[in-house]
């Protein structure tokens, strides 16, 4: 089966931060699908655009009938990590895609931190609630966290706090690789920072205190 659905993983700095491999992939294709942030952030004039406007599942059915096409999806950095390619797999053979990741945020994140990725647990607030995080608070701990939302570190300091663990170190990163990166940092106790950028990773340090509640 020949390959004719590309998956490139692209990141905050764009075309730029691409492998030339990437480009070629871009600049030929005759069918560019993904988000608007992501499309907006490549070349490919010439290229039919598709945004995910209309939902997974139609997006998907039109993707299907352009089989044998060039057809390009732009993820978000790596497809695979709480990405798009699970989702595309579940429709397309493996076997027809070509798939080129960039370094994905928890990539990203660890070395901003200076942390060593297998020792790290990382996991998702998309479409998941705030309270899964209890199942990963334990002293010494170190989380990564994409969050959801501008207030998610908010509310993530007042779980910490409510859990016993308000001396958790957090660090939020946001636009990591791009022009626009920045870093909030503070502690849960006294978290002062009144919203973070909506595309955000939270680095947290888990410091028990006496009371602290941890399953």
């Amino acid at each position: 089966m020949k390959p004719w659905l590309s998956v490139v993983g692209i990141g905050e700095d764009g075309q730029e931060g691409l492998s030339p491999a990437a480009r070629v992939l871009i600049d030929t294709a005759e069918v560019l699908v993904g988000g608007e942030r992501h499309l907006s952030k490549v070349s490919g004039e010439e290229a039919e655009r598709i945004a995910w406007g209309e939902g997974f599942p139609k997006t998907l059915g039109r993707v299907a009938a352009m089989r044998g096409r060039r057809v390009v999806v732009l993820a978000s950095g790596d497809p695979f990590c709480y990405g798009v390619g699970a989702v595309l797999t579940r429709r397309f053979d493996i076997a027809e895609m070509t798939v080129i990741p960039a370094p994905g945020a928890f990539s990203l994140a660890c070395a901003r931190m200076g942390w060593s990725l297998p020792d790290v647990e990382t996991l998702t607030l998309h479409g998941r609630p705030l309270e899964c995080l209890n199942f990963f608070l334990t002293p010494n701990a170190r989380l990564l966290v994409l969050g959801r939302g501008g207030e998610t570190p908010g509310k993530v300091a007042e779980l910490l706090r409510g859990r016993g663990f308000g001396a958790s170190r957090l660090t939020v990163l946001e636009h990591m690789g791009g022009a626009d990166e920045r870093r909030l940092e503070g502690v849960a106790e006294d978290w002062g920072h009144p919203r973070a950028a909506d595309l955000n990773t939270i680095a947290v340090e888990c410091a028990a205190g006496g009371e602290a509640r941890w399953l």
